[in-house]
């Protein structure tokens, strides 16, 4: 079958469009023909070498997945064959990516496919809205009333985190860095901050009378860390994606802060441990959300085919990219 492989570790070029073998199915697993994947963050840090020691051993990358059910396994018992489907389905060690014209996934990783979305809208949804329940729902535990303020929110991860703040009763804030991702986070019921005409202490007085937030997202990471910590109010909750940082963590103490990691590939890495069927159950009531259209994926404007990987990871890596970089599967 044609994959995308990466044929070492390096800059967006390293892709090649090779022949290798169609997966074999297995217990418990189903043969999916792939029709659409996405470009996430994890993606290029696998690619770059920062995060080598997660890359698939096949060399094809693609963590979200949404396609059709060709073949099952033994112990399947939710799936059949021509079923519509999406998920995250791996691309990390022993589990290979989407970017490939099939790929062979573990059941408890799908979820069947909203009848209102495309295979492209689908293959934006899982590992963002996965990081963004496990931060706000599992993590942050939010409820109705309380001050949610998201930073990114015009993000992949972020406008999700926006829309499912929401979802739950919570009065939303996300800071942005232009007028036009103003707009995005204001579509989505956020009331927009641009951090580069606010400063911290602004925004926090303006929208909490100085109290701080009841609950601070950060999808940005590095250094952003600190000024979540600042932005909550005494006792406040803070959710990260990425805590790859050294920071000073006295202020955590002084105002008796929580910090929720998360890392959503875990489950899949650990399965015996954390299993793998927490990620089909959250794909659950992601799917309801968005078959009420309650929840939207913001897809960037051109969709790319497979064989131009290099140039959607070039556009993400950019930071360029407004909403979720699709690609379009094989033909």
């Amino acid at each position: 079958m044609k994959a995308m492989v990466m044929n070492g570790f390096g800059d967006s070029q390293v892709f090649t469009l090779s022949e290798i073998p169609k997966p074999q199915i297995k217990s418990g697993h189903v043969l999916v023909r792939v029709r659409a994947s996405s470009v996430n963050p994890i993606d290029y840090k696998i690619r770059s070498g920062l995060l080598k020691n997660l890359a698939p051993e096949n060399g094809v990358l693609g963590f979200d997945v949404a396609g059709i059910v060709e073949e099952v396994g033994k112990n399947v018992n939710r799936l059949k064959p021509g079923d519509e489907v999406y998920g995250c389905s791996g691309a990390i060690k022993g589990n290979p990516g989407a970017m490939a014209e099939y790929q062979l996934v573990d059941e408890r990783l799908l979820s069947i496919k909203p009848e209102n979305l495309s295979m492209e809208q689908c293959a934006a949804l899982p590992l963002v809205g996965i990081t963004s329940w496990d931060a706000l729902v599992r993590g942050a535990k939010i409820t109705s009333g309380e001050k949610v303020l998201v930073h990114g929110g015009a993000g992949g991860v972020g406008h999700f985190g926006v829309q499912l703040a929401k979802l739950h009763g919570a009065e939303v804030f996300s800071t942005v860095s232009s007028d036009q991702k103003a707009e995005i986070v204001k579509n989505y019921g956020a009331t927009p901050i641009n951090y580069k005409k606010e400063s911290l202490t602004e925004y926090v007085n303006e929208h909490t009378d100085g109290d701080g937030f009841d609950v601070v997202f950060d999808t940005v990471g590095g250094d952003n860390l600190m000024r979540c910590f600042e932005a909550s109010k005494l006792e406040g909750r803070v959710t990260s994606v990425n805590t790859r940082v050294e920071c000073d963590l006295s202020i955590l103490h002084q105002k008796a802060l929580s910090l929720h990691v998360v890392f959503m590939i875990i489950p899949i890495l650990y399965d015996q441990k954390i299993g793998k069927s927490r990620h089909g159950e959250v794909l659950k009531e992601i799917s309801k959300h968005a078959k009420s259209e309650s929840i939207v994926p913001l897809i960037h404007d051109e969709v790319y085919s497979f064989e131009s990987i290099s140039e959607a990871h070039t556009l993400l890596e950019s930071g360029k990219a407004i909403g979720k970089v699709i690609l379009r599967g094989f033909d």
